[in-house]
């Protein structure tokens, strides 16, 4: 489990196929900050940008650790099949400070970001997200872009087949995360809010059997 907070900027330094067909996943080398992976062991798991991954090997020199992804996490996420920038998360401990939301690092679906502008001192980052995920959104309530929680300031449905939410970011996050790097066009990793997840699951169950 995550809580959406960031605790380090990375970058995919390189990139190996695991084998030679579209079965096949990659193994990715990830440079980390300097001294991020002193308390990390073989098998922990760290959230690049927003999906969660094994450590497979580190090393402590050079500060860098590599991971295996499946050919089915490259089919279901963004950003993890090329090298740069991505926003990294160690697994919660249980005395941690939730200072984020509840997050799985299971990413749900991949937004398009229509908007990135400065509005005063924060950037308003606007985010089409698929029609089936616009359920779970809502005004004041959390998602989760590229591992990072954010609050919903505007929800809109646009059509059969997205909805696009508004989220303002403050300096702090354009500063400690890798999300100023994006721009108009960019593919972005999205969780939706866990409790909004179960609310619907119940309610679907309150449902008369037909």
């Amino acid at each position: 489990m995550f809580t959406g907070i960031i605790t380090g900027v990375g970058r995919i330094v390189a990139s190996h196929p695991l084998g030679s067909s579209s079965t096949h996943g990659k193994r990715l080398t990830i440079e980390a900050p300097p001294a991020y992976l002193d308390d990390v062991g073989l098998g922990d798991s760290i959230a690049i940008n927003g999906a969660c991954m094994t450590a497979t090997n580190l090393d402590l020199a050079h500060s860098r650790f590599t991971v295996d992804v499946s050919a089915e996490s490259l089919t279901r996420t963004c950003g993890l099949d090329r090298s740069g920038p991505v926003n990294l998360e160690k697994a919660l401990r249980a005395h941690d400070r939730l200072g984020g939301h509840i997050v799985s690092g299971h990413v749900d679906g991949i937004g398009e970001v229509t908007r990135l502008a400065q509005v005063g001192e924060s950037w308003e980052l606007r985010v089409r997200a698929p029609r089936e995920l616009a359920k779970f959104l809502a005004y004041k309530g959390s998602i989760t872009v590229n591992g990072v929680s954010l609050t919903v300031n505007q929800v809109e449905d646009l059509s059969s087949h997205a909805c696009e939410v508004s989220i303002n970011l403050i300096p702090h996050t354009i500063t400690h995360t890798a999300l100023g790097e994006l721009s108009a066009g960019a593919r972005v990793n999205l969780e939706i809010d866990l409790i909004a997840r179960y609310v619907e699951r119940m309610l679907e169950q309150r449902k008369p059997l037909t």
